[in-house]
């Protein structure tokens, strides 16, 4: 039922473009890449920009099935039989509490998709299909994953924040009708200025005051107003130190190999999160990263801290951050360009089409947006991916499938990183 479900809302493009959770292709970074992208652009051109993170209360538990068989009929156009399906699916269902030997009496259960199941989380995100019409009636960008929504607009000088707040008030009406509320306690609002700049006065912020942050995490990523994600790196650093320590007293019980399994998945897992995003931050925070990995590596090796560590590296082809970075970056170029990313981002990639018959015409080059500031616009996914793409080879760009490109590329990373060991 879900593999027909999904392909006919595939093939009839009923899905929330903008609703990155429980789809193929989609992920938290891809999620947090156009968001980045799109407020580093609108800071870039010169404005402030705001963003408000708002977490629904027990969503999942709260979903109204009457409303849920009318959203799937009227908004979806399930009808017949198949709609009978999922009313049936839905009603009659109980639940009741296990602990050891005892287990609760059973309670009917009127309300909420059903948890743990495949249906679920697709269920719940045509029941809140009708939210993403109601931001684009007010022309205020935004994101979802799951339940979690990222709303988001520039803040023009002399501009007004009552088209968010009329936006808000919106949200907050449809929500009551559908039995939604937000967690008023996970509310969080970051400001974004130019070039380091403070955005507007807090005074102008009108009832959003209470909610302003200096940081704030977002899917697991500790965002700030400057975009130097110098919280995120400490976090991450502070953590893979605290796994390493606790790794070290395993270590005599696992073979090498096994061992090298362990520390991608406690170590390698963290510095790669999102780490598409951490382009262009300061050289202090690449190399605490990069000191992570090298703790790793000698973890691993038993190298002592006196010897170098390019060559240990080198040996167990481990890329260092800052490839590991470009990597992640050109990696979702060339998924974007052949249909194996979301749509959002495959339309930030624009391909270079020279005005008249050049050789260029035939090497897959990439068109390169202009951008003002070094660590604003030259930051975004749409400008550095195209940049880091037209500098590869050739032979690279014209990769048959994702696993030959990763191979090439891991090949001309490794050769660039290490050439001089």
């Amino acid at each position: 039922m879900l593999c027909q479900l999904q392909s006919f809302l595939n093939s009839h493009g009923v899905l929330e473009v903008f609703q990155s959770g429980f789809k193929a292709f989609h992920s938290t970074e891809s999620a947090l890449l156009k968001v980045f992208n799109d407020l580093l652009l609108v800071t870039d051109s010169g404005h402030s920009a705001i963003l408000m993170l708002l977490d629904l209360s027990a969503a999942f538990d709260t979903v109204d099935h009457g409303i849920l068989i009318s959203r799937i009929e009227h908004h979806v156009g399930i009808k017949g039989t198949a709609l009978e399906w999922f009313r049936s699916y839905l009603s009659d269902r109980s639940f009741s509490v296990s602990l050891g030997d005892c287990v609760s009496s059973s309670a009917s259960l009127l309300c909420g998709v059903p948890q743990g199941s495949i249906l679920g989380p697709v269920l719940f995100s045509l029941y809140m299909l009708p939210l993403g019409s109601i931001l684009r009636k007010h022309n205020i960008a935004f994101h979802f994953y799951a339940d979690d929504t990222q709303i988001y607009l520039p803040l023009k000088q002399n501009g007004s924040l009552q088209p968010l707040l009329d936006c808000l008030k919106d949200i907050k009406a449809w929500m009551a009708l559908n039995f939604l509320s937000f967690n008023e306690n996970k509310t969080e609002v970051l400001l974004f200025g130019p070039n380091n700049a403070r955005a507007g006065p807090l005074m102008n912020m009108s009832s959003l005051s209470p909610y302003i942050k200096s940081t704030a995490k977002n899917l697991g990523v500790i965002m700030d107003s400057d975009f130097k994600l110098d919280k995120q790196i400490n976090s991450v650093v502070k953590s893979s130190f605290f796994q390493l320590r606790l790794l070290s007293k395993v270590k005599s019980c696992l073979s090498f190999n096994d061992f090298e399994r362990v520390i991608h998945a406690f170590i390698s897992s963290r510095l790669d999160y999102c780490n598409a995003l951490y382009v262009g931050v300061s050289q202090t925070s690449l190399s605490r990263l990069q000191l992570v990995q090298n703790a790793a590596a000698r973890l691993l090796t038993g190298t002592r801290k006196q010897e170098h560590i390019s060559p240990v590296l080198a040996s167990l082809h481990w890329l260092p951050v800052r490839f590991r970075i470009d990597f992640k970056i050109l990696t979702f170029a060339f998924k974007s360009l052949h249909g194996l990313a979301p749509s959002y981002l495959a339309e930030l990639l624009v391909a270079h089409e020279p005005v008249r018959a050049l050789r260029s015409a035939d090497q897959s080059l990439l068109v390169v947006p202009r951008a003002r500031l070094k660590l604003r616009g030259d930051r975004a996914f749409s400008v550095v991916a195209p940049k880091l793409w037209n500098e590869l080879p050739l032979h690279i760009r014209l990769s048959p499938s994702l696993p030959v490109f990763k191979s090439r590329l891991k090949t001309h990373f490794y050769s660039l990183a290490f050439n001089s060991v």
